[in-house]
């Protein structure tokens, strides 16, 4: 007979006391301190529940309508190998083509509020200048949709994908000119969407953007 190594037999040994302590331990035994109750009772009264998506990371519909690239249609095409999956955000989960199911996914979940970015070169191709029409219905639909649905809509201005154009034309946040030009762009936003929107967000996670951006 072949003889068990130490290691199994301790593993067989604490597999047999995990068990009998399962089996006798009694039915009426209460959570400990930190298991408590988790649900909209807790919260103050009007506290919103809400779900967050980016621009780049679902809508998809990259080089249709009109939409200028950002830095990331370029970073992911040039540098696949930094991407774990080699993945872009020329489709995503098409959210530009089926934003009415998601949003009503987003209601049906039980949620208040849905906070999205819009994405800079969808109204601003080349970050400044001519206006994209079809990208500023996209989202007057996308709004209309939101609130259609009972939610509340939280808008953040900027999550990361700046217009190609102003990093070939002169560095985009390394360099003072994108102040103006940011600002020309938010309040087109604020005039735009500002009936409606009341909730913005002007950049997202600005530490991380940055410091692992920029060092």
């Amino acid at each position: 007979m072949k003889a068990i190594s130490p290691s199994f037999l301790c593993l067989i040994i604490l597999v047999t006391l995990l068990a009998g302590s399962i089996e006798s331990a009694p039915a009426n035994v209460k959570p400990s301190h930190y298991a408590a109750p988790f649900n909209r009772s807790v919260f103050p009264s009007g506290f919103l529940f809400g779900i967050g998506s980016a621009a780049y990371q679902i809508e998809g519909a990259a080089a249709i309508d009109g939409r200028g690239p950002s830095i990331w249609d370029t970073y992911t095409k040039q540098q696949p190998g930094k991407i774990w999956d080699h993945s872009d955000g020329s489709l995503a989960i098409d959210f530009y083509h089926r934003y009415k199911s998601d949003i009503k996914m987003v209601k049906e979940v039980g949620l208040d509020s849905y906070r999205f970015s819009i994405s800079w070169s969808r109204i601003f191709p080349k970050g400044k200048g001519a206006v994209n029409t079809l990208g500023v219905k996209f989202y007057n639909d996308l709004i209309n949709e939101i609130i259609a649905n009972g939610l509340k809509p939280f808008v953040t201005l900027f999550h990361w994908d700046l217009p190609q154009a102003l990093e070939d034309e002169y560095g985009g946040f390394l360099k003072p000119e994108i102040v103006e030009d940011f600002r020309n762009y938010a309040d087109f936003c604020f005039k735009t969407f500002g009936d409606r929107v009341k909730h913005w967000v002007t950049l997202n996670e600005p530490y991380g953007y940055s410091v692992n951006g920029y060092s």
